[in-house]
């Protein structure tokens, strides 16, 4: 098994392997030895997420993506005998935003998501795989944070309604205007405050994706609590 290897099968589901790194006993993974981040970036994860919803569809409506996913993830693992782990499974939640800035050069940004170099605002992580095994990874460049240089922060002026600041996201604030009638592009379009980043646009959402993620964000607000 190699890096290589794990990313010839990732491919056609439009995934990719994002780094990792070779795990300590602080982690508590127990004997295990490595960590291989798995996520996306660009239209090809979309893409593949249509074509299988047309021709057999995830078991899981309610969150179709993330069961995908699972269903992936979980075949890779057990081809290449790791675990497997997801964001979104939880709480409590893995930490995968510490893991990320461990297996390449990825930061927070002024309005939160991570920022990548090369790809901006326009990645996901989708998985983690653990091996007990040493995996070879590639070897890693480290760059600085984009927004160390950015000036203008287009970012924190591009949200109509201002939830976006630094270290602070006004969620009701953009629920209600995303279902108001105004708010129309950024539901259609998807956020304008990570559209207005220069970095990464040749790998931005493209509207069906975009539409995707806001509904399902809109209906995760709109349940009552547990």
């Amino acid at each position: 098994m190699t890096y290589g290897d794990i990313e010839a099968v990732l491919a056609p589901h439009g995934l990719i392997c994002r780094g990792g790194f070779h795990l300590v006993e602080a982690d508590g993974f127990g004997p295990a030895a490595s960590l291989l981040m798995i996520g996306n970036v660009g239209p090809a994860f979309w893409q593949a997420f249509e074509r299988a919803s047309k021709t057999r569809g995830p078991r899981d409506q309610s969150h179709p993506m993330d069961a995908w996913t699972r269903q992936v993830i979980d075949d890779v693992a057990s081809r290449f005998g790791g675990r497997a782990f997801y964001p979104f499974d939880g709480p409590p939640y893995y930490p995968f935003q510490r893991w990320a800035a461990r297996a390449e050069s990825v930061f927070p940004s002024p309005i939160g998501p991570l920022i990548h170099p090369e790809y901006g605002l326009w990645h996901a992580y989708r998985g983690a795989l653990v091996f007990d095994r040493a995996v070879d990874f590639p070897v890693s460049h480290p760059q600085p944070s984009p927004c160390d240089s950015c000036r203008e922060k287009y970012c924190l002026r591009a949200c109509p309604v201002g939830a976006l600041q630094s270290a602070y996201y006004d969620v009701p604030a953009c629920v209600s205007h995303l279902t108001s009638s105004v708010g129309g592009r950024c539901r259609n379009q998807g956020c304008q405050a990570r559209h207005a980043c220069p970095i990464g646009q040749p790998f931005a959402q493209t509207p069906a994706q975009a539409q995707f993620h806001m509904d399902k964000f809109i209906a995760s607000q709109s349940k009552p609590p547990d």
